[in-house]
């Protein structure tokens, strides 16, 4: 850490101010910044944007430094290379996050826009704008993208940000921070605009979700444990960014080959991301033509197969699945398969195992596909595509503080309009209630 403090990575986070954290300053701090950047102009903000872009690529050595650091650190408490692999920084990882910031300059700023307005018979001009949602709280685990994601988009929206990131990203997250704040500075918007809670110690966790007073909203990012954590112990509101079980069901009516390219996309292309698929579902009339091919198809992969009784007969390699593998989001080369009779009985299948994230139906048939849209309960329902597209940038909406699988404030891709609430504003001639 001194080194890195002494090649001015650490930028505005001196060893003092990492020692003597006070999370109530840190939001005061922050409320006072947001109160700034809600009013700041879209150029000011893009402006701020273009350096932190240039920035980065800039401060890439040393930013990789830090993170090889972490990765040495996280290998030697044994962290599988599943998810190692999200934790690790090279080139094209550190050139793909500046892209994205340069992404976000090209989209309309939301704040200010007008949803509506209408004119009242008593000649008040109603209008609803949109508005930052103030200061917000993410709470995530190893993925140091988050921490350049969560603070471009929440700039760009007119929000601060306090970030509590893994202790297995420390080193990474405190040199990225540092980058950022700089720029922030560089730009003449206030620095606390982006604020780290930079110590491992959870009690700093715990705070943060107990800062009411300061934080307008947190966003737990992270497996299962981690967002029930947030849910359950804090009293600052939760958007819920959640798991990811997702469901490849392939219908009777399914083309194979589609079927099968489909699933070793969703399954294989990226095990490690919560739009991946975790379960396969087949309908008891295609199992003889696909599953043979499927499971083979997974082997070569890698993909351990977990499945029900029907699933054994397929394969040799097949593993019995309990029933805790259909709940399971695993971020790993696993998965679980289960043959049933019906397009109801998968409908049912997913709304009690999944995580109503994101699900898919490979089929030819229409009605059923209808049916899976209108009952699949899920935040992205797919028909004959893999479920990795659930992403801000695949959707065209530039880069995502992550998935919301809740139904309040916001559900999807949550980018940057999902980063707003709204306000009413009313324009009058001297009216007055009578």
């Amino acid at each position: 850490m001194n080194q890195l403090a002494a090649e001015g990575i650490l930028g505005s986070y001196p060893e003092r101010e990492r020692q003597m954290m006070d999370l109530t300053e840190m939001g005061q701090r922050a409320k006072k910044a947001a109160t700034i950047l809600a009013s700041s102009s879209t150029q000011v903000k893009n402006s701020a944007l273009i350096l932190m872009a240039d920035a980065l690529m800039e401060n890439s050595v040393r930013v990789m430094e830090a993170n090889q650091k972490d990765v040495e650190e996280s290998q030697a408490r044994g962290m599988s290379e599943i998810l190692l692999d999200r934790l690790v920084l090279n080139e094209k990882r550190v050139a793909d996050m500046a892209e994205g910031i340069k992404s976000l300059i090209g989209l309309s700023d939301p704040v200010g826009e007008i949803i509506w307005g209408s004119r009242l018979p008593n000649g008040l001009i109603l209008t609803k704008v949109r508005v930052p949602l103030g200061v917000v709280g993410i709470i995530y685990e190893a993925r140091p993208n988050v921490t350049v994601d969560a603070s471009v988009l929440c700039l760009k929206s007119g929000n601060a940000v306090i970030l509590r990131g893994s202790s297995n990203t420390l080193s990474s997250n405190v040199a990225l921070v540092g980058v950022l704040r700089d720029c922030l500075k560089e730009a003449g918007l206030p620095e606390d605009s982006i604020q780290l809670v930079s110590s491992p110690e959870r009690e700093y966790a715990v705070q943060l979700m107990r800062l009411r007073e300061y934080v307008d909203v947190l966003i737990p990012r992270g497996g299962k444990d981690l967002i029930e954590n947030v849910v359950a112990n804090s009293t600052v509101p939760v958007i819920e960014t959640g798991i990811g079980n997702c469901h490849i069901y392939v219908d009777e009516n399914a083309d194979v080959e589609m079927a099968l390219q489909i699933l070793l996309n969703a399954k294989t292309q990226r095990p490690s991301v919560c739009n991946a698929a975790e379960s396969l579902l087949v309908h008891g009339s295609i199992a003889d033509v696909f599953l043979p091919r499927a499971i083979q198809a997974l082997t070569e992969k890698k993909v351990t197969v977990y499945g029900c009784s029907r699933t054994l007969s397929y394969g040799q390699e097949v593993l019995p699945a309990s029933e805790d593998d259909y709940y399971r989001e695993y971020l790993d080369l696993k998965i679980a398969v289960k043959v049933l009779d019906s397009l109801q009985e998968a409908i049912d299948h997913i709304n009690k195992y999944g995580s109503h994230h994101s699900d898919a139906i490979v089929t030819n048939d229409y009605s059923s596909a209808q049916k899976f849209t209108q009952e699949v309960d899920s935040a992205a329902v797919y028909v004959n595509a893999s479920t990795r597209f659930t992403d801000g940038f695949q959707y065209g909406l530039g880069a995502e503080i992550g998935i919301s699988t809740q139904r309040l404030h916001a559900r999807g891709p949550m980018g940057l309009k999902e980063l707003t609430t709204s306000k009413f504003v009313v324009y009058g001639q001297g009216q007055v209630r009578k």
